[in-house]
């Protein structure tokens, strides 16, 4: 059976300014979430989704994000030769998720403008997109849910996640009819609105399963907000052509783009973790944030 999702992409030609100094020479990426890089949860979550080619939108200075992903003969020799013959097939493993392509934004026009930049990789048919700065954990994986719906509804398909009204001024909303079960079918959408004029609460987060017309849609389209190439602009030409299903996910969200975020993600998955999150509630003891289990033990007469 073929593969409807063959090709994922994610735009990864950011700075990072938001993490300085640590991004001025590590991408923002690769920065730990726990045991592994932030993008590597995104990569696993589209294999997982069915997707075999990862396109990487780059620029300058991410390098790393190639080699993450190549294979490291010195490291898995080394790794061999003491005895760590466990640890060196996960390495490998790594290398053997995907095939891994890069190509590179020259100039920092927006998302919609990134996306454009991955069409000699992704015009071949639908394909996903992943913002990796959402590290997204849901059973099925968000992406196989999006897929999921092309799979059964058809035409292109994006995440949702219903946000406080306050706050859709952060995010792009669509407006959409209730299509039941967590389906809506988008009616249309509006970047970052102020609460007062967004059409719902319904904000597109970062996942999205994408027809290639969209590249034809995106290359004519005038610059929007910033300045810039807006994917929203995109996707509203889009619907007057095909239709585009929005998904309130199952799964949790945890935001990786500002600092105080990550390190509340870090926080949250190490709690999740049994080992981790005695170290946590240990240091949280130390400090004299938590109170002190106090075992007494037996009374011994």
């Amino acid at each position: 059976m073929a593969i409807s999702v063959s090709s994922c992409l994610f735009p990864v030609a950011g700075l990072g300014t938001r993490f300085l100094p640590a991004t001025k020479e590590i991408p923002k990426e690769m920065i730990p979430l726990i045991d592994r890089p932030i993008i590597h949860y995104g990569v696993n979550e589209a294999v997982e989704a069915g997707c075999r080619d990862m396109v990487f939108v780059t620029s300058r200075g991410k390098r790393s994000l190639e080699d993450y992903f190549d294979r490291s003969f010195e490291l898995e020799q080394a790794l061999k030769n003491k005895g760590k013959g466990n640890l060196c097939e996960e390495i490998h493993a790594i290398s053997r998720m995907a095939s891994f392509s890069c190509v590179r934004q020259p100039e920092p026009l927006g998302l919609g403008h990134a996306v454009l930049c991955g069409e000699p990789l992704c015009s071949r048919g639908y394909f996903g997109v992943v913002l990796p700065d959402d590290v997204m954990i849901g059973e099925p994986p968000v992406l196989a849910q999006l897929v999921a719906v092309h799979e059964k509804m058809g035409g292109s398909v994006v995440a949702l996640e219903e946000v406080p009204k306050e706050e859709t001024s952060r995010y792009g909303i669509v407006a959409a009819v209730d299509a039941g079960d967590g389906l809506w079918r988008v009616t249309d959408l509006v970047e970052k609105p102020s609460p007062q004029d967004a059409p719902s609460n319904l904000a597109v987060m970062g996942r999205y399963v994408l027809s290639p017309r969209i590249f034809d849609l995106l290359r004519d389209l005038p610059r929007g907000k910033g300045g810039e190439i807006q994917l929203t602009d995109g996707l509203r030409r889009l619907l007057q052509e095909e239709p585009i299903w929005g998904v309130v996910y199952r799964g949790r969200r945890y935001d990786c783009g500002t600092k105080e975020s990550w390190l509340r993600a870090t926080v949250s998955l190490a709690l999740e973790d049994r080992v981790l999150r005695e170290i946590v509630l240990d240091a949280l003891r130390e400090e004299g944030i938590v109170e002190p289990i106090v075992n007494e033990g037996p009374v011994v007469e």
